[in-house]
């Protein structure tokens, strides 16, 4: 059996490599094969391939065992072109730096110590210490979040312990202590009462567009919007202009709506300049982006190949082949 390891994915390969148990021989494809048939002659029935994205317009791809997205995400899996007996499974493992992410950037927008370090010298310090402007805090806000799965739970248990008030939106989770749990059909509430508000749903049709120009006008004044979701979850048009005449306070946008899809690929991440706005902070997909998250994922990866080897039943299982 062979793991086929599709554009980034390659890069590690030690790291899968150094966890597998079961005999399997790893080979490299390059980004390309995600979206093209030229490689699936390679690509067996036995075989395992991992790829963050994996389409293949006008045509079907060949039968293979698994195909494992090294990431949460599968927006850009094209599941109605793989063959029917090629099982899907996906992986975590970001919820903590996603998490510790949003609480440092809510943090800064509330204390902005970064500013005052950057403004202090000796000269100018009598000055600034009679000067002193306060700051805001966390503790009493009150946190809306978008989707209570793995990564809204994680950004939820880290607000309580700063005393924030959590209210959280998703019609399947399981409640938890850490955050009040309310149905889809509420969250015209939850935009109204939300100081900071966190994008954390997956993409899907039902999710597109979620927030547009009515939800982001039922948003408090001062309110600010943090996306670690997708970018297209928000509607772009609408939030560059509630940013721009700041229909809300701010906006943290870590996801873009265009992503090069090679290294020569130079998109714009937006058709509107966010980064030009002085209340955008943006960021270039980065909230997860740890040393430590790829060694946890691959790990997670080679253990559920090990179980598709041994018979074991998969982890992370989006779709069972047939």
């Amino acid at each position: 059996m062979r793991i086929h390891l599709v554009g980034e994915a390659a890069e590690h390969a030690a790291d899968l490599e150094a966890h597998l148990q079961q005999p399997a021989q790893i080979a490299v494809l390059p980004a390309a094969a995600a979206h093209s048939d030229r490689h699936d002659d390679g690509i067996g029935a036995d075989d395992v391939v991992v790829s963050l994205r994996f389409t293949r317009p006008g045509s079907t791809a060949p039968a293979f065992r698994l195909l494992h997205v090294p990431g949460a995400g599968l927006d850009g899996i094209d599941l109605a072109a793989l063959h029917p007996g090629t099982a899907v499974a996906n992986v975590f493992e970001h919820e903590i730096p996603i998490a510790e992410f949003v609480l440092a950037r809510l943090l800064e927008w509330e204390i902005r110590a970064g500013a005052m370090q950057a403004a202090f010298d000796a000269e100018s310090w009598p000055d600034a210490y009679r000067g002193r402007v306060p700051h805001g805090e966390l503790h009493g806000r009150t946190l809306g979040i978008i989707g209570y799965g793995r990564i809204g739970q994680a950004i939820a248990t880290r607000a309580a312990a700063f005393g924030m008030r959590v209210r959280a939106v998703d019609d399947r989770a399981v409640p938890s202590a850490a955050a009040e749990l309310l149905p889809q059909a509420r969250l015209d509430e939850v935009l109204a009462t939300a100081d900071h508000l966190v994008v954390a749903c997956p993409l899907t049709p039902a999710t597109s567009g979620l927030i547009d120009r009515a939800a982001l006008r039922r948003m408090r004044p001062h309110a600010v919007l943090v996306n670690v979701s997708r970018g297209p979850v928000v509607d772009e048009s609408a939030l560059f202009d509630a940013l721009r005449d700041n229909v809300i306070g701010g906006a943290v946008i870590d996801v873009w709506y265009s992503y090069p899809r090679s290294f020569e690929d130079r998109p714009a991440p937006a058709s509107h300049p966010f980064w030009e706005l002085p209340n955008a902070w943006c960021t270039p997909h980065s909230s997860a982006w740890t040393r430590e998250l790829t060694h946890r994922r691959y790990r997670a990866i080679a253990l559920n190949i090990d179980r598709l080897l041994t018979g074991q039943p998969l982890t992370n299982l989006v779709r069972a082949g047939r």
